[in-house]
């Protein structure tokens, strides 16, 4: 059998509140000793007594029952972050910063380009993209035009036309590019 203990939500949703205990009773037709018994769950209430507990309180027995949410990954280290080399297409590294960003709605990485290295061209499609140039300097090709964009600058576009970025300078050039959706 399930057991729920529903006297630190029913606490929490009190402070939260900022009610005393004497308070919640004294609005719920209960006694000061009930609350604080009920809190500490060493006592159950009815469901008629939750209800108007509940009401006091300003929710509902969906609300209050409904699962809360996942807590989901704030931080995330560099160990869990995914990195592939692409030497093939003189590229450098790719960097996920974010793991199962797919899921998401954006998309960032870490970008390095080697000198004379270069994306491949994506072809329109839907979304935005948005990057910061942390070392060095790129080319942004977007449909016909080009954008020279250096250190510290940083790009914003759709990407409803054919674009790429390389690195037309000497040496190596790092950004971070964020795609949304993402697209990476």
């Amino acid at each position: 059998m399930l057991s729920i203990e529903i006297g630190d939500k029913i606490k929490r949703l009190r402070l939260k509140l900022g009610l005393t205990q004497e308070e919640l009773a004294d609005r719920s037709e209960l006694s000061k000793g009930f609350i604080s018994q009920l809190e500490r769950d060493l006592t159950s209430p009815s469901i008629a007594t939750l209800v108007d507990i509940l009401q006091c309180l300003g929710t509902t027995p969906g609300e209050f029952f409904k699962e809360d949410k996942p807590v989901t990954q704030v931080v995330f280290t560099q160990a869990e972050m995914f990195e592939k080399d692409d030497t093939d297409a003189l590229t450098g590294k790719i960097t996920w910063l974010v793991p199962n960003a797919q899921g998401c709605q954006m998309e960032p990485i870490m970008l390095s380009l080697v000198p004379g290295g270069a994306t491949d061209t994506d072809d329109p499609h839907e979304g935005e993209e948005f990057g910061y140039v942390l070392q060095g300097s790129v080319e942004l090709l977007l449909g016909g035009d080009s954008y020279k964009v250096k250190t510290g600058e940083s790009f914003y576009y759709q990407t409803n036309l054919p674009h790429l970025i390389r690195n037309t300078g000497r040496a190596q050039a790092r950004l971070v590019w964020v795609s949304t959706p993402p697209s990476f």
